[in-house]
């Protein structure tokens, strides 16, 4: 009883950690989504357009286009990128693993459940948001939340869901909210039965107050081993994305039709290319003017943002290996019967 009663008392005294982790959360978030996509929200309902196709004017050379995407990319995205990485690195510092077992770490539907709220306030592309949900598995959060809170920030994006209301139409809006939400919840909840996730465990018998070592340096360890684990093989997949993504989206005026095929093809090539939060609005936008049918484009609008190769790269760490091909299999397979369905 004396041991337990102390070890209270040493995380009642760390009360500033938690306190710490959230002021870092709501002011970063603040600087580098809120704020920014506050003002946003009135260009896209005054103009219906929140900018360019990010794929727009493609270079023939595989390595200029490498250079040209992956410079438009990094700087839409680089603010959202190292916040990340800070929120991951912090989470496993700052805030107490019993907390996040009692909420994120339960293996049932409530952890999944749970994973999907949290990721409402985040608004973040799946790449950005992967070094958070690496760092929520290193404090053991079971896989269905893990995963629910990492598809969910670009998936239920409530910025990315208004900007497609002015942009593209309600209809779609509508569309990607529900489809998004079971997506979520599905794809999550299969992964967490399907596959055994032998690194968690359900209980911890050492609280982190007790555990060696100063803030800065856990802190400095935690961030080391987040960004040399996850930035490298983001650069490195996003260049060869950028390099592909002429075969990968046809641009010819009706090429891409109102069939199954196409609603197939870029299910698949959504779950393999990697976007800025909310560019697959103006992509759709530009491939619908071209010719693109219904079908295709609402494959691509749950795809797209939901997972990307570099996203999933950055998770090899954090998942057994089977429960990231289940999860990219299935979110084509969920943004193919989105398309299919448009096509009855």
């Amino acid at each position: 009883m004396t041991g337990q009663s102390s070890s209270q008392s040493a995380l009642s005294r760390q009360w500033w950690k938690p306190a710490l982790f959230f002021l870092v959360v709501i002011v970063g978030l603040w600087y580098v989504k809120w704020q920014p996509y506050y003002g946003k929200a009135f260009t896209a309902a005054e103009t219906h357009s929140i900018g360019k196709s990010i794929l727009a004017q493609a270079d023939s050379s595989p390595l200029q286009a490498a250079w040209d995407y992956a410079l438009v990319y990094f700087l839409a995205v680089w603010k959202a990128a190292v916040l990340g990485v800070i929120l991951g690195s912090l989470v496993q510092v700052l805030i107490p693993r019993n907390w996040l077992l009692r909420t994120l770490g339960q293996p049932r539907f409530q952890g999944t459940l749970l994973g999907t709220i949290f990721s409402l306030p985040g608004m973040m592309c799946s790449c950005c948001a992967a070094p958070v949900t690496v760092g929520l598995r290193r404090q053991q959060v079971s896989m269905g939340g893990a995963l629910a809170f990492w598809m969910g920030n670009p998936l239920l994006n409530p910025a990315t869901l208004v900007f497609m209301g002015f942009v593209l139409g309600w209809q779609f809006a509508l569309v990607r909210l529900v489809a998004g939400l079971a997506m979520v919840l599905i794809v999550a909840t299969l992964v967490q039965r399907l596959v055994k996730d032998t690194a968690q465990t359900t209980t911890v018998t050492i609280p982190d107050a007790t555990v060696e070592g100063s803030f800065f340096s856990r802190w400095g360890r935690a961030l080391w081993t987040l960004f040399w684990n996850t930035i490298p093989v983001y650069i490195l997949a996003v260049l060869v994305l950028g390099a592909a993504r002429v075969w990968l989206f046809p641009h010819a005026d009706g090429v891409v039709g109102n069939t199954f095929f196409w609603v197939a093809a870029m299910a698949i090539a959504g779950c393999l290319f990697v976007i800025p939060t909310a560019a697959e609005i103006p992509i759709v936008q530009t491939m619908m003017l071209a010719g693109m049918g219904t079908a295709p484009a609402l494959a691509l609008l749950m795809t797209l943002p939901a997972v990307s190769l570099p996203s999933l790269v950055m998770l090899r760490k954090a998942f057994p290996t089977k429960a990231l091909w289940l999860t990219g299999g299935l979110v084509a397979v969920g943004g193919a019967i989105v398309g299919g369905i448009a096509l009855l």
